[in-house]
């Protein structure tokens, strides 16, 4: 099938890629000239295991195509997707102005029947402006051309998304159209072999859908915050209450890991469009706007803490700083819980030795040079000569460190861990003062 994407972002790249892999012959589209020029080049501007080479070799085989050239774009897909940021406005809605310029440059090119897919997390009803200002364009162009606009959500997660799209749990589509629908089960049946797994409804519970999932998982990783609170001063283990409650199946263990907040390009975005959304419903929506207090609340949770340990005192002082990106495996540092801690030791006078296995640059990008940040080449360069070690991200290679190594080459042998890596009583008895996410007073040792 032709597919033409609109972004060559993240959703853009990889979606783009793994249909071309399937056959499809796919070219995406963004304004960004530098970008697109990147792309042609061979370098993928963004980390995500696997898709360097899946889009390295879709390209070599004439499958996949990057332009700037709208014209192009438009005559060459019968699906024409868009996949163009949708970010915050300052009210925490959705920004759907470059969702809309992609529907009018559709609108003002088009000359045959296509099926537009919003990709895109968006509002409940942007369908419907879609189609309208599709319409519009079309009404003054003096053309009368059939077209329908389907809902297609991606849920894709970051450090995983090849296999997510390939072997989906679920794929979503909001249709009224039985044309557009045969066609999105063409395009997605080399994903659904073993089952169907296209769930089809309206386009309305389909735009709904996304923002609900991801809703519903920052739910999750909010309530084990607060109950990780509750059981430091209750002096109870959040590890064991973890495993108490998440082997009932009606629970489950995923996203029930405490931690030092959530970040990424969608939870933080999704959960204040929804609320949002909800408000412009005349809706309260009370459970939101818990997750998004406690997750605040919870990024401030690892600098409290160093400014309890140093008694206030932080100025001057040197932070090994492992993990930069908001996850494992992605060099995604939007909405990090990393930025957040930097930011706030920076502003009381100390300085960050930090170091990830893969968002160095993106550090750089967003940060520079700075006299009171050293980016290291590796996790014990950026602890050597430090005060104290902190931990935002779960990066495999931190999980099983050499603690004789770090605790000869910190100044204070402490250790702030906003991931929950390591056992307590292992760190206490190796001399470590080690703070943890929940896990009582029995954890903080005395150091030696």
């Amino acid at each position: 099938m032709k597919v033409t994407i609109f972004g060559s972002g993240y959703v853009g790249l990889v979606t783009g890629a793994c249909l071309a892999d399937a056959g499809n012959d796919v070219v995406c589209m963004d304004v960004d000239q530098g970008k697109i020029e990147r792309l042609n080049q061979g370098e993928v501007p963004i980390y995500e295991p696997g898709l360097d080479e899946l889009i390295h070799r879709n390209s070599e085989a004439g499958r996949l195509r990057f332009t700037n050239d709208a014209d192009l774009a438009v005559a060459h897909g019968l699906l024409q997707f868009i996949a163009v940021g949708t970010p915050p406005d300052e009210d925490g809605s959705a920004d759907l102005q470059y969702v809309l310029a992609v529907a009018r440059s559709i609108g003002e090119r088009m000359d045959d029947y296509k099926v537009v897919v919003n990709k895109s997390t968006v509002p409940v009803g942007t369908a419907d402006k879609v189609r309208m200002t599709i319409a519009r364009v079309l009404e003054e162009r003096g053309e009368k051309l059939p077209f329908s606009v389907v809902s297609n959500p991606e849920f894709l997660k970051e450090g995983a998304a090849i296999n997510d799209f390939t072997k989906p749990d679920r794929v979503v589509v909001g249709s009224e159209d039985e044309r557009a629908t045969r066609l999105m089960r063409e395009l997605y049946a080399p994903f659904s072999r073993n089952h169907d797994k296209l769930i089809l409804m309206d386009v309305r519970s389909a735009e709904l859908t996304k923002y609900a999932a991801n809703a519903m998982l920052a739910t999750k990783i909010s309530f084990m915050n607060e109950l990780a609170g509750l059981a430091e001063r209750l002096g109870a283990d959040i590890e064991s209450v973890r495993h108490g409650i998440g082997s009932d199946p009606r629970i489950g263990y995923h996203f029930i890991y405490p931690g030092c907040g959530y970040g990424g390009s969608c939870f933080p975005k999704d959960v204040k469009a929804l609320a949002r959304t909800a408000r412009g419903a005349n809706f309260e929506p009370l459970i939101l706007d818990a997750v998004e207090a406690v997750n605040g609340r919870q990024k401030q949770v690892l600098f409290r803490r160093l400014e309890e340990h140093f008694h206030g005192d932080l100025a001057g002082r040197t932070i090994a700083l492992w993990g930069l990106a908001f996850k494992p495996n992605t060099d995604d540092m939007r909405e990090a819980p990393s930025r957040e801690l930097m930011e706030a030791l920076w502003a009381v006078g100390a300085r960050v030795r930090a170091f990830d296995p893969e968002a160095m640059e993106e550090t750089r990008r967003i940060y520079g040079e700075r006299d009171d940040l050293a980016l290291c080449d590796g996790p014990y360069q950026a602890v050597e000569g430090a005060d104290v070690l902190a931990i935002c991200t779960e990066w495999q290679v931190f999980r099983s460190p050499d603690f004789q190594r770090i605790k000869g080459q910190l100044r204070t042998p402490a250790i702030f861990d906003g991931r929950n890596l390591y056992d307590p009583r292992s760190l206490n008895d190796l001399g470590f003062v080690y703070y943890a996410i929940g896990r009582g007073d029995s954890v903080r040792g005395n150091g030696a």
